[in-house]
């Protein structure tokens, strides 16, 4: 079989994940051959998820320098500075002992920080992570932690069903939700699948199923004109269930969520006409999701409106929508910066947040959604630039 790379600048990856990624591929396979061409979002939830062999599920190294990414909390301890700092107001006004939930933990070090910044500790910390792997990278993390919040920190594989005030906090979580691809045609959507090539994995399109239809047909309304031929993207046909299912136990409160992503209107660009899908690999991104399935990390960029749209649907209320820089330093991130004692402490912080707000790094890609129930105050975070308006 050809390195399934050639052409892209990645390492090969050590025997026994070589091994890993081709039980994962030849399952994949397995399924192909036995139903037909695979829809995408199909593919991508058996990359990222199968048990014991999926990206997130199979025990390597996922967060941080020795992984594949960093996400924000791992920069060090600004992000969840102010981020605590936002948490606290909301729990201000609720008025009462209140609960963290957080989807998707990665490697706990944004539940850590979080408990060991806030000044009004939640009752419980609740994460919700199905993978036992994750868990354990997240209790090692959390270990650190003095018994007083180690305490208040638990795990759970679904979001409870007593209703609960308090903050939901989604990191870095929307964009692993797996999406269907479309290309446009002269009649209509076809659905982009996964076939079995010569040597490898590879793209061909089907007839769409029919939820991606409505799909199609209902982003093209909402978008007041069509798309040219030969375009492609993504669209997440879940995201309205993962919703709903995150938040239904939220009586009062908020929702943060903190992704990449863009507006309906900016998402589907006519120059962005090849989706926004893309691989990360050993800090290397590149655009071929059928090199190394189960260990390398697939996403795609979230559709901000999309997540609005579904929001109502829940009964939630938009409560803003900024970048990360804007959203940092309304609640005034630099002022940690600038009250550390030590000039290397000052210099270290200084370069993290300069990664966090520069527009170059992570602070205009990434964005703050902030969703909200049986609560209605401005929050802090959104003090300059909500750009709300923007994903209407």
């Amino acid at each position: 079989m050809n390195r399934p790379h050639a052409g892209l600048a990645l390492p090969d990856p050590p025997d026994e994940l070589v091994r890993l990624s081709r039980t994962l591929g030849d399952r994949i396979a397995e399924h192909i051959r036995r139903d037909g061409p695979m829809p995408f979002d199909r593919y991508m939830a058996m990359a990222l998820y199968e048990p014991g062999l999926g990206y997130y599920v199979n025990g390597l190294h996922k967060f941080g320098q020795a992984g594949d990414f960093v996400t924000a909390p791992e920069q060090g301890g600004l992000f969840a500075a102010a981020l605590a700092d936002q948490i606290d107001q909301i729990a201000t006004a609720l008025g009462a002992a209140y609960t963290i939930m957080e989807p998707g933990a990665g490697s706990g070090v944004l539940a850590r920080d979080l408990l060991q910044t806030l000044r009004t500790p939640p009752e419980h910390y609740l994460i919700l992570e199905p993978s036992a792997v994750l868990r354990q990278v997240q209790r090692e993390t959390l270990a650190s932690l003095p018994d007083h919040l180690a305490g208040r920190v638990e795990w759970i594989d679904a979001p409870p069903d007593q209703p609960f005030d308090g903050v939901i906090v989604a990191n870095e979580v929307i964009d692993a939700l797996p999406v269907a691809v479309f290309e446009t045609g002269p009649e209509g959507p076809r659905e982009r699948c996964v076939t079995i090539g010569d040597t490898r994995l590879e793209w061909t399109t089907n007839a769409p199923r029919p939820r991606l239809v409505e799909a199609f047909e209902r982003l093209q309304h909402r978008l007041g004109r069509g798309l040219a031929q030969g375009y492609v993207s993504e669209i997440c046909l879940d995201l309205g269930g993962w919703l709903d299912t995150i938040t239904a136990p939220l009586r009062r409160g908020s929702a943060l969520l903190i992704d990449y992503g863009y507006p309906r209107q900016e998402y589907y660009l006519p120059e962005r006409s090849a989706g926004t899908l893309v691989c990360h690999y050993r800090h290397r991104a590149h655009f071929d999701p059928f090199v190394w399935p189960g260990l390398t990390d697939l996403s795609a960029f979230v559709d901000f409106s999309a997540v609005v749209d579904a929001a109502a649907e829940c009964g939630l209320t938009a409560a803003g929508f900024t970048s990360q820089a804007d959203f940092l330093l309304s609640l005034n991130a630099h002022e940690h910066v600038a009250r550390a004692d030590d000039d290397r402490v000052r210099l270290r912080l200084a370069g993290e947040l300069k990664r966090l707000i520069m527009p170059g790094e992570m602070g205009e890609k990434f964005k703050l959604l902030a969703l909200q129930r049986g609560l209605d105050i401005k929050l802090s975070g959104l003090a300059e630039n909500n750009r709300l308006d923007s994903l209407l």
